[in-house]
């Protein structure tokens, strides 16, 4: 036992996950909590609110058989991050516990999960192309090194293996020491069996984090906490270039919500508690580059809209932190398009920075910008095929409803291949060579 650590046996309620401890002298919020269950086994807890000398816990798993009378230990510890370069080619669950079948590793250094505040004058502006192999985000919304770009999906869209292609193929175009860190939240068993799949079939170029929609609740907030404090350190200890892909946001939300209707806080829009907007920040603000070190915290936050209303707390609040976003189109979808990106809403703020010559390709910028002119042009123009029809339209304008057709057909859709950006390049360029319009 610690010298720091008290222990109490003054339960006086269990209300499924959650315990309320009495007669509490020590003790402070998100401490480390461990319980001792019935057949010699311990659980942890955490504690989400105290109120006088009553401390509320959420445990970690399950409380049936657990009695009045059983041992708490109050560790005086907040939880912490096991970190090494073992990590690298692991799976874990939301308790950082391997579910890999292999060992746990040898840490090398613990650290605290909710990971230091990067100095805002510290901070290095994002640039530098990182590859996920989709043409809809490499050749026109660019991902930048230190960039946080959601995807906005919605309900009965293929986010699942959207995901699972920028985990499997995301990559430096330039080369170099590359990781992704992927971080599941709230999985029901179909995606979970997809994903440990997809990973399965990985080289040690990634580590997850799985929760799955069984598990205990806090798991799915501890989650990206735990991901990204190992982000943190394979970046700025190791020197490492990581990509954070986390899905579903909206679970990581619910599972907030629930958590703050246990603490009886008061709700704010939807539900949802006032505090989401800097809980939300204090996980994407854990992106960036530092000045003068090599590594860098990229994230691709997945968001899936409820009711497809981009003005939900949730997408809204994430736009307000996040640098631009990916938006999945329903009515691509049906059109057997993927991935379904419609680039129109979709936008990369910093995709200048990222792109060009020594980085991209000096006709980078030249040609997104045509392809963007010609489909918007395209897509406007079926407001009007809608009125008059096909037939009663200029030459001119039936091209450009071509030129749409064929923009989604073939550069947006791409199915299972991967394109390299040249090929993405390549394959606009040519779009545009087969219209007459102006080429780059």
């Amino acid at each position: 036992m610690r010298l720091s650590e008290h222990r109490y046996r003054t339960i006086s309620s269990i209300r499924g996950p959650l315990l309320f401890v009495e007669q509490v002298f020590a003790a402070r919020m998100g401490e480390v909590v461990r319980i001792a269950c019935p057949g010699g086994e311990t659980a942890e807890g955490e504690i989400l609110k105290i109120d006088g000398d009553t401390a509320l816990i959420q445990v970690f798993g399950e409380t049936r058989g657990l009695g009045l009378d059983a041992d708490v230990a109050f560790t005086d510890a907040i939880r912490q991050a096991p970190l090494s370069a073992d990590v690298i080619g692991r799976v874990f669950n939301g308790s950082f516990i391997p579910i890999d079948g292999a060992p746990m590793f040898v840490p090398e250094q613990w650290a605290p999960i909710t990971g230091a505040p990067i100095n805002p004058t510290a901070r290095a502006r994002p640039e530098e192309f990182i590859e996920t192999g989709l043409t809809a985000i490499d050749a026109l919304n660019t991902l930048v090194k230190g960039q946080k770009l959601p995807i906005f999906s919605s309900a009965g869209l293929p986010a699942k293996e959207m995901t699972a292609a920028i985990v499997r193929n995301a990559r430096l175009a330039g080369g170099g020491a590359f990781v992704v860190v992927f971080v599941a939240l709230g999985l029901p068993h179909h995606e979970y069996a997809f994903y440990m799949q997809v990973l399965a079939g990985m080289e040690g170029d990634f580590t997850a984090f799985i929760n799955r929609a069984g598990e205990p609740v806090m798991e799915r907030l501890l989650a990206p906490r735990f991901g990204l404090a190992v982000a943190e350190h394979l970046a700025f200890a190791r020197g490492m270039d990581v990509l954070v892909v986390i899905t579903d946001m909206t679970n990581y939300c619910d599972a907030l919500r629930e958590v703050s209707t246990a603490r009886e806080e008061l709700p704010g829009r939807r539900g949802y508690p006032g505090y989401m907007y800097s809980d939300l920040a204090s996980l994407y603000e854990r992106a960036g580059r530092i000045r003068g070190m090599p590594g860098s915290v990229t994230m691709l936050p997945v968001v899936t809209m409820p009711e497809d209303d981009i003005t939900h707390p949730i997408p809204d609040l994430t736009g307000y932190i996040t640098e631009g976003q990916i938006v999945l189109s329903r009515e691509l979808h049906q059109k057997g398009v993927f991935p379904p990106v419609d680039v129109l809403p979709s936008l990369s703020r910093l995709m200048q920075r990222g792109i060009g010559s020594g980085r991209t390709r000096q006709d980078h910028r030249r040609i997104a910008d045509l392809l963007y002119k010609q489909y918007a042009k395209g897509r406007d123009l079926r407001r009007l095929e809608a009125i008059v029809g096909r037939e009663g339209m200029m030459g001119s304008d039936r091209l450009m409803l071509d030129f749409a057709d064929a923009f989604e057909r073939e550069l947006i859709h791409q199915g299972a291949a991967r394109r390299d950006i040249n090929a993405s390049l390549d394959g606009g360029i040519a779009l545009l060579g087969r219209f007459p319009a102006e080429a780059p």
